[in-house]
């Protein structure tokens, strides 16, 4: 079945700048759970209180939220621990998506699996085992399928290049053991949840803003998908709104000359003669998922792709386009940059241009309307 508006569009966080965000927390009911006993990892399937999608969608408002907070309420994890209390721990998003024969298809699972694995190496936690992980996703987006929680593929979808798609989105976090001294975590948990996932950035003007914070630094943790990380960029993210901004886009470190990347998502710029720059993976960046895929398809169209370092001054002097990409973004293209007060408008909002033309593709194969000539799509 199709759920409802009231999943789709997240009435049921009662702060209004939550409700304003693409993820609900709206909790699909089967979950995975996964535990390091200090040899092996042991998982189990939970099956969460719930009703039927039909009879969830005809509740009241409080007795929805009442049932979603207890979806996301797990008693037997511990309130204090590194990851609370420091930030140890780390995560990664993927989507299932909608296709027209009513099926899902995942977009390179396996690669998100490896990054996991990665992260958990990079925080010197246990990793978790990659296949394990790829199953116990799959395996989980099935079982909450089944039950019907899960959008169904929309023609509508397809007027807008399925920028208003949506999609389901899977969580997958570690979660550590008690602690309250700083301290490694040596038995985490791996948790994988699904909810209902739409349109990240709201389309406009999708302006951008450098932010005068600094994401990470060399020799840190820039490159893993950790929690902690993610502080810094919701703070200067909620400056740029509050300027009116969609986007914080962050400079380097040392020289506070380079690009590296948006708050959550990679960076390209489009230069005269079909050459497309995006900041080179220093410990800095983070290695993302969409960012690899845009690279595969920008050579396939004939592009220059440099990783290279990337000047904010050659950008404002000289790019024809800007783009971020992420799991979260998929392709936003920026109609302007300011730094320092110095603004540069973009062709990327144009319909015949590079950024347009790389978000038809992508959205194109993750949703089913453009063949999948990588194999980047695994069926659920």
């Amino acid at each position: 079945m199709i759920l409802g508006t009231r999943h789709m569009i997240g009435v049921y966080p009662t702060d209004h700048e939550v409700s304003k965000m693409a993820f609900k927390l709206s909790i699909y009911p089967w979950v995975h759970n996964a535990r390091y006993n200090g040899e092996t990892w042991k998982e189990e399937y939970i099956e969460q209180k719930h009703l039927t999608p039909e009879e969830e969608e005809a509740l009241d408002d409080e007795a929805h939220l009442t049932l979603v907070n207890e979806r996301n309420n797990f008693p037997h994890l511990p309130l204090v621990n590194y990851t609370t209390q420091y930030g140890l721990g780390c995560f990664e998003g993927l989507k299932a998506y909608p296709q027209p024969d009513g099926s899902l298809k995942m977009f390179r699972p396996e690669r998100n699996c490896a990054r996991m694995s990665s992260s958990m190496k990079g925080l010197r936690m246990p990793p978790i085992d990659e296949n394990l992980l790829f199953e116990g996703i799959r395996e989980t987006v099935q079982r909450n399928a089944a039950l019907g929680f899960t959008p169904r593929y929309d023609t509508s979808w397809e007027t807008d290049f399925w920028q208003s798609g949506a999609a389901v989105y899977i969580r997958t976090f570690a979660y550590s053991e008690s602690g309250i001294g700083i301290n490694l975590s040596k038995t985490p948990w791996v948790i994988t949840v699904c909810t209902t996932v739409s349109a990240y950035f709201v389309p406009g003007k999708n302006e951008a803003v450098t932010s005068d914070r600094i994401r990470a630094t060399p020799h840190g943790t820039g490159w893993i998908k950790t929690a902690a990380n993610y502080v810094t960029s919701i703070l200067a993210k909620t400056e740029a709104i509050e300027e009116g901004y969609m986007e914080a886009i962050f400079l380097d470190a040392t020289t506070r000359e380079n690009i590296e990347e948006g708050s959550s998502c990679n960076f390209f710029a489009l230069f005269p003669g079909k050459q497309l720059i995006t900041p080179a993976l220093h410990d800095t960046i983070l290695p993302g998922i969409t960012r690899d895929s845009i690279i595969t398809l920008a050579k396939e169209k004939g592009l220059e792709v440099i990783e290279s370092d990337l000047p904010v001054s050659k950008v404002l002097e000289e790019a024809v386009e800007c783009f971020v990409t992420g799991t979260a973004a998929g392709i936003t293209p920026l109609g302007s940059l300011t730094h320092k007060g110095r603004k540069r408008g973009f062709s990327s909002l144009d319909k015949d241009s590079l950024s347009m033309d790389l978000l038809k593709e992508l959205k194109g194969i993750q949703y089913g309307g453009v063949m999948d000539r990588f194999d980047w799509m695994t069926e659920v």
